[in-house]
């Protein structure tokens, strides 16, 4: 089994691999890194390329050396997927691409495999009071929350198979620094000082994890003895209400949030009618998660708050001047 310090990232050039590349610099750990095509990454990194992760991707040389892999790379939660069979595609890497990773990191003698999953295996809501843990049973409700957790049993069978260490990490919605998506669309429209019908929605209760929370955690689970063949649920550690982070969120813009209070029934209603209930289950509904199994085992704890993260995730946004 080697004893290299040297990390193996796939998905390198995603938002969290490109943070956890800047992180790993800051350590004793050389970096090797997968990309699909052309990435501008640190000298100091080892590129490997591939044309995607799936059950005939041979990534053997890029494990050659390496202590440690994480692995990033994914077939992502699609919102609109067009796919005749949404579950096979995201089977082909999720599951076959990671199952095909594992088998030749451990041949390759790499001591653990820290994979990111998703906080969607364990399910899409909760009632209120009642946080996810890693002790319940999983319960994913789509197609990509289905693929990650096959993913997670594939990798669990092949370390007790061949000793290699698995930690599973599943984060929910992770905010910061060069964020897509729903994200980075609310905080434009706070950034513009449009009105938004969310003021009311105070009553719900959401976890989330920032960035440079999350790659703190992934550094730790890299390192950490307690954390070998272990699920960790992880996030800020502070729950929000949709209608406070919202305010935050302007707060960290420096710009005045214009949230109107209407009332959550005739936004339910509105998301009936335009065919958006599931978005509206994302806006109004609860989804707490518990991370008292990562400070008991791992006595982590996240270093920054959420108001840091939020500075983070809004720096390089443009703001338009509004009258407060």
């Amino acid at each position: 089994m080697s004893d290299s310090s040297r990390v193996l990232v796939t998905g390198a050039t995603g938002f969290v691999g490109r943070a956890l590349l800047k992180a790993l610099e800051q350590t004793p750990h050389p970096v090797s890194a997968v990309v699909r095509g052309p990435a501008d990454l640190p000298s100091s990194v080892r590129v490997h390329r591939t044309n995607g992760i799936g059950p005939n991707t041979n990534l053997a040389e890029a494990c050659r050396g390496c202590g440690a892999v994480v692995h990033l790379a994914a077939r992502v939660h699609v919102m609109r997927d067009q796919s005749g069979d949404p579950l096979a595609e995201y089977r082909q890497v999720n599951v076959e691409g990671t199952r095909a990773l594992a088998r030749q990191a451990a041949a390759a003698g790499v001591r653990r495999f820290v994979y990111v999953s998703t906080i969607k295996v364990n399910g899409e809501s909760t009632p209120e009071g009642q946080p996810l843990t890693e002790a319940q049973a999983p319960a994913p409700t789509d197609p990509y929350g289905i693929s990650k957790l096959e993913a997670e049993q594939a990798l669990f069978d092949i370390g007790a198979a061949t000793g290699m260490e698995v930690v599973v990490v599943r984060p929910p919605l992770i905010y910061g620094a060069g964020v897509k998506a729903n994200f980075l669309s609310m905080m434009q429209w706070l950034a513009r000082g449009l009105p938004l019908p969310l003021g009311g929605i105070h009553h719900n209760r959401r976890s989330l994890v920032g960035l440079d929370n999350l790659i703190d955690f992934l550094i730790t689970c890299l390192h950490h003895p307690r954390a070998a063949n272990q699920v960790f649920i992880v996030s800020d550690g502070e729950d929000l209400s949709t209608t406070d982070l919202l305010r935050r969120t302007a707060s960290a813009l420096g710009v005045p949030a214009r949230l109107v209070p209407v009332p959550t029934s005739l936004l339910g209603a509105g998301a009936a009618l335009l065919g958006k209930r599931s978005a509206f289950q994302r806006l109004c509904g609860n989804l707490q998660v518990d991370i008292s199994k990562a400070r008991r085992l791992l006595a982590w704890n996240p270093p920054f708050t959420v108001d840091e993260e939020l500075r983070g995730a809004t720096r390089g946004i443009s703001v338009k001047a509004v009258a407060r």
